[in-house]
This record gives structure tokens, C-alpha cells and sequence, in this order.
């Protein structure tokens, strides 16, 4: 019986990061200057970025924190750091560890802002 309740939460948990991985709450785009990127984390390394989004010349710029787990966009921001980008994310909610990242909004793809 121990047994059977325990193969019964493991099952409910993988179900659960399995829905929480494959479905985002929210998607866009972020412009802005990354001034920040690193990795960080003890055991589990993550890619950690800041985004300062600024309205109009002057007014102090709004930071937004993002994290990257795909290697290939983690490779692309560390060469293009200071430039204007624009940077396309997906929110996950309710992630239970920061093994994945530090912040439920992970983005997937840069472009250069002209």
C-alpha cells in the first residue's frame, strides 16, 4: 500500500512539471539594455540577466530580471551585452525550484533593436 502511495506521488508531481514546463502563462517582448548577465547558482548554474527598459531619456531606466536555459540564446547575450534588444520571453508560473531559473520569465529569442 506505501508502495502504490508512493508511485501515486510521483506520478501527480511529474504531471505537475510537465504541465508547468509545456504551458506558459504569458509570452511577449521586452526592449531595452541588458547591463547584467551571468552564471549563477551553487549546484544548479543558470543563466540570470537584468534588462533596463527605459521610457524617455532621463527617467530612471525599469529593470526587469529574466532568466535563459537554452545555451545557444545564453551564448548570443553574453556577445551583444550593452546593445538595444529585444528580448522575446515566456512566463512559467509556479515552478517549485530555482534549478531552472531564478525568475518565471525565461526568454527563447534576442534580436538586435535598430
Amino acid at each position: 500500500m506505501i508502495k502504490l502511495f508512493v508511485l501515486f506521488l510521483i506520478f501527480i508531481g511529474a504531471a505537475y512539471l510537465l504541465v508547468a514546463f509545456n504551458y506558459s502563462y504569458s509570452d511577449g517582448n521586452r526592449a531595452g539594455y541588458v547591463q547584467k548577465f551571468s552564471n549563477k547558482g551553487w549546484v544548479c548554474k543558470t543563466h540570470e540577466g537584468e534588462l533596463a527598459m527605459t521610457t524617455v531619456p532621463g527617467v530612471a531606466p525599469v529593470l526587469w530580471s529574466f532568466s535563459v536555459s537554452d545555451p545557444k540564446v545564453a551564448s548570443q547575450l553574453t556577445q551583444i551585452v550593452g546593445k538595444r534588444l529585444v528580448l522575446h520571453y515566456k512566463e512559467y508560473r509556479y515552478i517549485p525550484t530555482t534549478c531552472f531559473g531564478e525568475t518565471a520569465y525565461f526568454v527563447d529569442r534576442v534580436e538586435v533593436a535598430e
